[in-house]
């Protein structure tokens, strides 16, 4: 059986998964609801929009429950999304999530017919991904052993995949620290050589925002200034959840989570329907709560830049940094910062280049 080599970035809002062979991510978001027998009136046309799972795992304290994962968990009432008091390297939530899109991942990565007589399909893999800069130190021994290892995954009422299981095997886990792992990306080739000599041989600082937390490794010379990088528990997450509320208050209208408001203001659409009374705009809700992320956003970085003068450029990365982009503009004046096109993408590419970087070199020195 042949092991994959894949990245996994387990975002607080998102899980993204990139496997070696397909460039394109599959993307699901963080949320879970207790999973029961759904009555379906008409079958959704994709997999990934009814995720219903059994997930084993010797590493979850519950272990055999029916979950709804991602996009079918965004409409449930009694879901639940990740808040500042987790964890993700100990998070049963984030371990659901991770291990479905592995599974969902190696069905239909390959052209996957099961063998005559076989029940199960099996998977076998080598994961790079990352915990943020100040849950790195302590935790990256105990994610990494929660990952490690064979657990199993059942898919009941997802379309195509119903009663499929799939055996995921775990061999290693490479774990490196969020923002460190989008540089190195963004700095080399997909044959790992030298791609930007400036960011592979360069002081470089990123700002990589994510729902809960907000990193600031300094990479000099592809390795992270142990003094200087820090990080603080601050994300995006807080604001979307202040701008519900208000929503709420203002026009007695709710999300059902963080996820589908985001998927609104992706889409820039700011106008809600009020029951029985037509439409609401809550554009200047989203921008009031925006600004404000965006300044203090810009603030930090600022700090951080005065503390060390020889960053040559700091990055705005992560999934925060594209919804608060053109606020982060705004705030920063005259202060260069750099962007990336797909910044949510840059760190799961980059866990995917650094587990390969691992195994090539361990398979050179066998």
């Amino acid at each position: 059986m042949m092991i994959k080599l894949a990245g996994i970035d387990i975002g607080n809002d998102s899980v993204k998964l990139v496997v070696n062979e397909s460039h394109e991510p599959v993307i699901i978001p963080n949320i879970v609801s207790p999973g029961y027998e759904r009555h379906i009136l008409q079958e959704e046309d994709a997999p990934l929009k009814a995720l219903d799972v059994m997930v084993y795992s010797p590493k979850l304290k519950r272990k055999g429950q029916r979950y709804f994962v991602g996009q079918l968990a965004t409409e449930d009432q009694d879901n639940a999304e990740l808040e500042e008091t987790d964890n993700k390297a100990t998070s049963d939530q984030s371990l659901i999530v991770a291990l479905t899109a592995l599974a969902y991942a190696s069905i239909m990565n390959v052209a996957n017919s099961l063998h005559p007589g076989q029940t199960i399909d099996q998977v076998e893999y080598i994961i790079g991904t990352g915990l943020p800069v100040r849950t790195y130190s302590r935790y990256h021994q105990a994610f990494e052993e929660r990952l490690v290892g064979e657990h199993e995954v059942t898919f009941l009422s997802t379309p195509k995949l119903k009663g499929r299981t799939v055996r995921v095997s775990i061999r290693r886990a490479i774990v490196s620290i969020e923002g460190a792992a989008a540089l190195f990306h963004m700095a080399t080739h997909d044959n790992l050589q030298v791609r930007d000599e400036e960011l592979y041989y360069g002081c470089i600082g990123i700002c990589e925002m994510g729902a809960l937390t907000t990193d600031f490794p300094v990479v000099k010379r592809m390795s992270i200034d142990n003094q200087f990088s820090t990080g603080e528990q601050l994300g995006l997450a807080s604001y979307l959840d202040s701008i519900i509320r208000e929503v709420e208050d203002q026009y007695g209208y709710r999300f059902p989570s963080r996820a589908k408001l985001i998927q609104r203001i992706r889409k820039q659409d700011f106008s809600i329907q009020r029951v029985g009374e037509g439409q609401g705009d809550i554009r200047s809700i989203v921008d009031n709560y925006f600004g404000r992320a965006a300044q203090k956003i810009v603030d930090l970085i600022r700090k951080r830049w005065k503390k060390y003068p020889d960053i040559q450029c700091f990055y705005v990365l992560g999934g925060g940094a594209s919804a608060l982009r053109p606020y982060i503009l705004d705030a920063a004046e005259n202060m260069r910062l750099r962007f990336v096109e797909n910044s949510e993408l840059q760190n799961v590419y980059g866990y995917l280049k650094l587990a390969k970087n691992k195994t090539s070199h361990s398979s050179e020195a066998m």
